[in-house]
């Protein structure tokens, strides 16, 4: 293992193992086709349960999975026309979260003021996207851009992951392009060097060198005939909160994370392969069989590995949250510094936001002019002469 930049080992700062995330981003919550016109169903941004349904004609909503009635889930209830309907009593709701229907109420009664909090939401990319933070910002944050979705000749593979890990610790396996060593039964990487390290206060840049040989790699359009080596360069950009990930003229990674709540994680990835080594004119026709094929024999057991690792760190986090450990790359400890910021900086804003909301709702009390202290003064000046007199 060789490492170009000149470092020391570092002592991780376990504060990163303790941060929510900034929810000012747009967040992954499920693939689209998970969620047909007329279905609803659950998800969960970071200890934030939230009702995601279709209407009968195919927009999508996101409102707080929870009847502001009873407290009842939504998610439990049913979609008709553009309104989600509690199973409870049947109140409706539209796309925005407000009350607009309680069956057992006269045509003439008028409706509470009964509102389920809603979230900008998006479909794109084949995934449905949640802004969990503050509305007036979704517009001026995008998603991120995959120019390579509307590339024919690419072979898409669309990849789940399920993590019981912190979102700190899936971030830094991402990052890491060191831990090769677990995959070399897999014919992993080996021999990778650390060209490039740039950051800023939202993302982190790492230039790799790796090589690869066997007959994986030739299949990906990596190895030489024979079995000679072939040395590639892997670019990853985190881009808070997501991934993209490119290896020299091979392939792209688009790797979205969600952050579910202190231990648990889920990722939704688009792997694009644009050199498998078949005529395009085959590759088309046998994609939907050769995704599926590529996705549980090629990948998934690398990611099954990743997983296994990932969250026995979790563990011995949660048995003891105060021991120290030592990081030896450079990527990581930026990595952590971005992940802290932003938390911190998501934080600070929303405690000045909440402050001026107060200063807007509160008026400050008027000080009594100097003939109401005069009254006052007389008032209790007369009240105890009263009083006085009385027990007397």
């Amino acid at each position: 293992m060789e490492l170009t930049a000149t470092l020391k080992g570092q002592t991780i700062q376990n504060h990163v193992r303790e941060v929510g995330i900034n929810k000012d981003y747009w967040y992954p919550v499920a693939w689209s086709h998970q969620l047909k016109p007329g279905q609803v169903i659950p998800v969960v941004v970071w200890q934030t349960s939230i009702a995601i349904y279709r209407d009968t004609d195919g927009r999508v909503h996101a409102i707080e999975n929870a009847c502001p009635h009873k407290g009842v889930e939504l998610h439990l209830g049913e979609v008709q026309g553009d309104r989600l309907v509690c199973p409870y009593h049947g109140w409706e709701f539209n796309g925005t979260g407000q009350c607009v229907n309680i069956p057992y109420f006269p045509p003439d009664q008028k409706l509470p003021c009964a509102v389920a909090p809603s979230y900008p939401v998006q479909d794109q990319y084949g995934i449905i996207w949640v802004f969990p933070g503050n509305p007036e910002l979704a517009t001026s944050r995008q998603v991120p851009e995959v120019p390579e979705y509307s590339d024919p000749n690419c072979l898409m593979i669309p990849i789940t992951g399920v993590f019981n890990a912190h979102f700190s610790i899936c971030n830094e396996n991402t990052m890491d392009v060191f831990h090769g060593f677990l995959h070399k039964n897999l014919q992993g990487w080996f021999d990778p060097v650390l060209l490039n390290l740039q950051d800023s206060a939202n993302a982190v840049w790492a230039d790799y060198r790796v090589s690869y040989k066997g007959a994986l790699s030739k299949f990906l359009g990596l190895g030489t005939d024979g079995d000679g080596v072939t040395t590639r360069n892997v670019s990853i950009h985190y881009q808070y909160p997501h991934y993209h990930s490119t290896m020299e003229g091979v392939s792209s990674l688009y790797l979205m994370r969600l952050p579910v709540g202190p231990n648990q994680t889920r990722s939704f990835s688009l792997l694009f392969l644009p050199k498998i080594r078949l005529p395009k004119w085959l590759l088309r026709t046998i994609k939907p069989v050769l995704v599926p094929i590529v996705l549980h024999f090629l990948f998934m057991p690398f990611l099954e590995q990743d997983v296994s690792m990932m969250e026995s760190e979790q563990r011995t986090y949660e048995k003891n949250p105060k021991r120290r450990y030592v990081e030896v790359n450079p990527a990581i400890i930026a990595l952590q510094r971005v992940i802290v910021r932003q938390y911190e900086q998501f934080m600070q804003q929303s405690s000045q936001s909440q402050l001026n909301t107060w200063q807007n709702q509160t008026k400050a009390p008027i000080a009594p002019s100097i003939d109401d202290r005069a009254t006052v003064d007389k008032f209790l000046k007369e009240k105890t002469s009263s009083v006085s007199a009385e027990s007397t």
